[in-house]
């Protein structure tokens, strides 16, 4: 089983050189810790920067460079700044590569549920709903069960929408999943992990072909 590191590593294998790729908040963020030396890429915060770098150390952090969600974020080499209606054009008009989002639900059409919890404060949606109606590729990182144990990988979403048939892959502590036209296709397990025990955290239909490889880490 992977922790929220673990699945930040493994969705790092997707992002390709020269990417431009948004991070949302949460595991997301992770992700860019683990990205590849030998390759280039710039991460986009929808708060007003390009050329996000990892987490800083303890000690280095600058409290006026944050990302999205208010974290302290380093800022690489020849990185730029901008204002909130340039980082949304740059994201409405589709110049992002690669969608990188948290959820509390996924449904096997590709549905994401990520921004509200009835009955729970909310601060606002922030930029999740323009994220997944623009992004061409969004992989959703996220648990496959709720602290009662209960999917979050379903057929249908119970909690209000952020967008509709738009996530492609989700990648859990459990498993990596494409989103397909016939529900979740088990792609690999993370380690230690069975194809049963993916099964049995799965309420959406589950599709599985052939022997199932182990996530690389």
């Amino acid at each position: 089983m992977l922790d929220k590191n673990g699945i930040a590593k493994r969705i790092a294998k997707e992002v390709k050189d020269g990417y431009y790729v948004n991070l949302g908040i949460g595991i997301p963020t992770l992700v860019a810790n683990f990205v590849r030396d030998d390759i280039e890429v710039e991460f986009q915060s929808e708060n007003g920067i390009l050329g996000m770098g990892p987490f800083p150390f303890e000690g280095e952090e600058d409290p006026d460079l944050i990302n999205a969600g208010k974290q302290t974020i380093t800022a690489l080499p020849g990185a730029s700044y901008f204002d909130s209606a340039m980082s949304f054009g740059m994201i409405r008009g589709q110049h992002v590569d690669l969608t990188i989002l948290g959820a509390m639900e996924v449904a096997e059409n590709g549905d994401i549920a990520n921004w509200k919890i009835p009955g729970k404060m909310v601060k606002g949606m922030g930029g999740a709903m323009d994220l997944v109606a623009s992004a061409e590729n969004i992989i959703v990182a996220m648990m496959h069960t709720n602290r009662e144990g209960e999917s979050k990988l379903l057929k249908r979403c119970t909690l209000p929408l952020t967008g509709v048939g738009c996530v492609k892959k989700v990648v859990t502590n459990l498993a990596v999943l494409e989103v397909t036209d016939k529900g979740f296709k088990l792609l690999e397990r993370a380690p230690g992990i069975s194809v049963e025990e993916i099964q049995k955290a799965t309420e959406g239909t589950l599709i599985v072909e052939g022997e199932v490889p182990e996530m690389e880490i």
